[in-house]
């Protein structure tokens, strides 16, 4: 492997932003250890980009599982040496409905993923990057609009936004000492399959079903792409990244 190679690692990796992003830093010369529960999509995801196999690694995993996180970056490490990039990126909701339906189970599933899963893999990514010669790397979150706003019937999904906004912070403060940059970026109707609804309508705040406009993934990670690429000493904070028209700004 070329000694000035990046090494990326994508967490859900095998379909919408995730896999957007993993064929963007591909296509860029990018080696990625591509990641997500079913290693089909993952593989799915490396063989449209066209990347030779020696720049892939899919590797099946559960973000929430401490022990599944260990190994994940313990293999990405044996097979590439090094980790220049996190692109925690993996995450879930529920159905749409009143919080107080909501099982305990739904509530925690979406906590282990968005939240948990963002802090174990920064976790481990830290230990490699502050290890590693040179030392250093950086890590984006995806957060969300719903890391400043919420969506009708949307409470765990909105408190895990809220609440990696918190973790992006602490990464970025805590990481300085060790050359290690933290960003997020809020991303609001990207085209993928979980938006296909919003341009036959979703609800809104004032209780009506509206159509909203998407826009396409790929600009979404050309925004990642924009924010890996940045020398160390340089960060993007945060960025938000969303269609034009959607209803974010103003009132609903």
């Amino acid at each position: 492997m070329n000694a000035n190679q990046k090494i990326a690692l994508v967490t859900g990796a095998g379909s919408g932003i995730g896999r957007a992003v993993s064929i963007a830093l591909l296509n860029t010369g990018y080696a990625v250890t591509l990641t997500g529960r079913r290693v089909e999509f993952l593989e799915e995801t490396a063989g449209l980009s066209g990347a030779d196999t020696s720049r892939t690694l899919c590797i099946g995993c559960d973000v929430g599982d401490p022990e599944q996180v260990k190994s994940l970056f313990a293999q990405s490490k044996k097979e590439f040496g090094r980790l220049d990039l996190l692109f925690n990126n993996a995450g879930r909701a529920t159905p749409a409905m009143p919080m107080e339906d909501l099982s305990y189970e739904q509530w925690k599933g979406v906590v282990d993923t968005n939240l948990t899963g963002a802090f174990l893999c920064a976790q481990q990514a830290i230990r490699i990057m502050k290890n590693q010669s040179p030392k250093g790397g950086r890590i984006i979150n995806n957060g969300s609009i719903s890391a400043h706003v919420p969506r009708p019937f949307s409470a765990p999904y909105t408190s895990t936004k809220h609440a990696l906004t918190g973790l992006t912070k602490s990464i970025s403060l805590d990481g300085r000492k060790d050359n290690i940059a933290c960003g997020q970026i809020d991303i609001g109707n990207a085209e993928t399959p979980l938006t296909r609804s919003m341009p036959k309508g979703v609800p809104q705040a004032n209780g009506e079903i509206a159509a909203e406009p998407v826009m396409d993934v790929a600009q979404v990670a050309q925004a990642v792409l924009q924010m890996a690429e940045l020398p160390l000493e340089t960060n993007v904070q945060f960025i938000t990244i969303m269609a034009t028209k959607m209803p974010y700004i103003g009132r609903g």
